[in-house]
């Protein structure tokens, strides 16, 4: 299973990951894994990207879309492994996830083929973690040593599309603390396993 932590900045996806990744989840998998590997999307980034985020400009889609290409591959590698993983990547829109999950085939420009992709994979789950406007951006305030500064969250909530039920969702309250929110992701990967897919 591949867990996409998506959200705005701020939401709190790494720290989630790294929970996720280093804590809980081997808990409740029978594997000999110590954890889930977690590939974090800011490591992604052309340096043109972080160029920009550090000028407080925000992200268009094209300066994005090489980077969710990044992202799906790491995605696709770890599905060709049968493998479980953790992405964290702010997703905020249809279209992202899209191309998260079938590349550059969920582009606009890609023909007919593109409205019949489905709106989800069986293997792959977002983690949604929602939060207002004012929390995230007091944690942004006090955040140090990250390139995106608390003045681009307004864009950040300008563009997210929160996913629908369809897309294979588990939303996440970032009120509730890390561990409350990993308990929810642990009951979610065993109410999997105990219900296999088709």
């Amino acid at each position: 299973m591949i867990y996409i932590i998506m959200g705005v900045s701020g939401c709190g996806k790494s720290a989630l990951g790294a929970f996720l990744s280093e804590k809980c989840i081997h808990v409740c998998v029978s594997t000999n894994q110590l954890g889930w590997p977690l590939h974090e999307g800011d490591s992604f980034h052309p340096q043109g990207n972080i160029e920009k985020m550090a000028r407080s400009e925000p992200l268009t889609d094209q300066d994005r879309l090489p980077w969710l290409l990044k992202l799906h591959e790491v995605i696709e590698r770890e599905r060709s492994y049968g493998s479980d993983a953790l992405v964290a990547c702010s997703a905020l829109k249809r279209l992202y996830r899209q191309i998260l999950l079938h590349g550059s085939k969920a582009f606009p420009s890609s023909g007919p083929d593109q409205d019949g992709l489905p709106a989800s994979s069986p293997d792959v789950c977002f983690l949604f973690l929602y939060g207002d406007y004012d929390l995230i951006q007091q944690r942004m305030v006090v955040r140090r040593g990250h390139y995106m500064k608390a003045d681009l969250l307004r864009s950040q909530f300008d563009v997210l599309e929160p996913p629908l039920d369809k897309e294979n969702v588990l939303s996440l309250d970032i009120r509730t603390s890390i561990t409350d929110m990993a308990m929810e992701v642990e009951k979610h990967i065993v109410s999997l396993k105990s219900s296999p897919r088709p």
